[in-house]
């Protein structure tokens, strides 16, 4: 999917209110668009416009020319989530650090009784110990945690700005590389299996409600139908469900990488550092030369080329292609994808009507490529964990919990910012709460969103513990 610029803006209506507005594009040609318009206060109750067209069959909203724009308001995560332990390899390392456990015993008791010139067994390193013991890598778990919360803040405020701060898409993408590296070590039919396990439940269970509502709302679905079933294309929908479903995209493709992986890692280990550095070609192409089609195949090989660096980056911090290179090399190539991607966005941004980079795929491929590769060469040359995070047991928690429900998060928190805002519609009939409450601020409405965000957590999460084959909770 492909999206456009988003507008936002709110104001008072009335002696008492508060107004908030919301339009949004999408599509090679000036896309699908719709809007929102609430009206708060003594004179208002809420108000809903559609705004014109469907994906595929649409009018451009604003003048401009959108040439295959990249997903802005709705971009992030799906996120990927460790597989679950297999249980005959874990009852096999059990084992062996039992083995272990037994000898160094035994070689203890041995220099006892033997005295200083015995040969004892060696500790292993801490790295050899976090690897053993199968714990979480923080630093990881951390970056995954603040691109959630980014994702939430820009689809709240709508900040172009938010991209080039911190580009949570291309960080969520080589995180899931890397994952997905790490579980190609085992059989790839399994792994791709069970990716796809642990990835439709959750979808399933968010999608009912999402079609049911738009069912009941006029909406006549075709033979696109099958799009929810298996999302390896954009799902159909209205313009009512509109602001929900359109985060799929990013599902859509976090499936097809997964598809391609095996294919992608055996590639990548043939020529690692080339293959990473003409996965930027795609993209250029698609902005120079040919133009993909508007529709469900051109979005989905638009979204592919911008993210396909950030994902075969996360086979090279897997494989230890990263640690192997010079600081100096890293950082001077680094800061050329930036500047390059950067440059383009400021440049262009009367072509696409903002800076954002979210709507020009060229600029966040390679702003994102520079980005990601600084996080991720970081973690690969001086091999951080995070491991003081322990210390902080409130923080902790939170990036458990944010990374066991990271699906959860991400599938809900469109429709919980879309119920906060008559939520907060009601709070205006309360005087106290007009008095005191800062209704009118989009922070109140962050707030508000968060707290059902939280509230969807235990209602919903446990979706994700069924598809992992784990015992459900309320909380990870």
């Amino acid at each position: 999917m492909t999206w456009g610029a988003e507008q936002q803006s709110q104001g008072n209506e009335g002696e008492y209110g508060y107004g908030y507005g919301y339009g949004h594009s999408s599509g090679y040609d000036g896309g699908y668009g719709h809007g929102l318009a609430y009206g708060h206060g003594y004179d208002g109750g809420y108000a809903y416009d559609p705004g014109p067209g469907l994906p595929y069959d649409r009018t451009p909203p604003y003048e401009q020319p959108m040439a295959y724009e990249q997903p802005a308001p709705y971009e992030e995560q799906w996120q990927d989530v460790p597989e679950p332990e297999d249980p005959v390899l874990t009852e096999t390392a059990t084992t062996t650090a039992m083995a272990m456990e037994t000898t160094a015993e035994a070689a203890g008791a041995e220099a006892a009784a033997t005295g200083p010139a015995s040969t004892s067994v060696p500790s292993p390193s801490p790295s050899h110990k976090k690897r053993a013991g199968g714990g979480r890598d923080r630093y990881f778990d951390a970056l995954r945690a603040v691109a959630l919360v980014r994702v939430v803040t820009y689809h709240t405020f709508g900040w172009a700005w938010a991209g080039l701060v911190f580009p949570s898409m291309g960080v969520m993408f080589a995180l899931a590389g890397t994952l997905m590296a790490k579980s190609l070590e085992r059989p790839a039919l399994t792994v791709v299996r069970s990716r796809i396990r642990r990835l439709l439940p959750p979808f399933w269970f968010w999608g009912f409600f999402v079609v049911v509502a738009m069912l009941i709302h006029g909406w006549m679905p075709g033979w696109q139908m099958v799009f929810w079933v298996v999302p390896v294309g954009d799902p159909p929908g209205n313009r009512w469900g509109v602001q929900a479903w359109e985060i799929l995209w990013y599902l859509r493709t976090y499936l097809w990488f997964v598809l391609l992986s095996p294919l992608l890692l055996n590639v990548f280990r043939r020529a690692p550092i080339p293959v990473l550095l003409l996965s930027l070609v795609p993209i250029v192409v698609f902005q120079y030369a040919w133009q993909p089609p508007d529709d469900r195949f051109g979005s989905a090989l638009t979204d592919l080329a911008t993210y396909l660096f950030c994902w075969l980056l996360g086979f090279a911090h897997r494989e230890g292609a990263l640690r192997r290179l010079k600081p100096a090399v890293v950082v001077l190539a680094s800061a050329a994808a930036l500047a390059y991607g950067g440059w383009y966005a400021l440049a262009h941004r009367a072509e696409y009507g903002t800076y954002d980079l979210d709507d020009i795929p060229l600029a966040q491929a390679f702003w994102s490529a520079g980005f990601v590769t600084a996080l991720m060469y970081f973690k690969a040359y001086y091999d951080v964990d995070f491991a003081w995070m322990a210390r902080f047991r409130r923080l902790d928690r939170t990036v458990t919990v944010f990374n066991g429900r990271a699906v959860t998060i991400y599938l809900w928190h469109e429709i919980a910012l879309i119920l906060a805002v008559p939520l907060i519609d009601q709070f205006w009939k309360v005087p106290a709460f007009e008095k005191w409450l800062p209704l009118e601020s989009q922070w109140f409405m962050f707030a508000v969103g968060w707290v059902l965000i939280w509230i969807a957590i235990p209602l919903f999460g446990w979706v994700e513990d069924v598809a992992a084959r784990k015992r459900p909770r309320l909380l990870p």
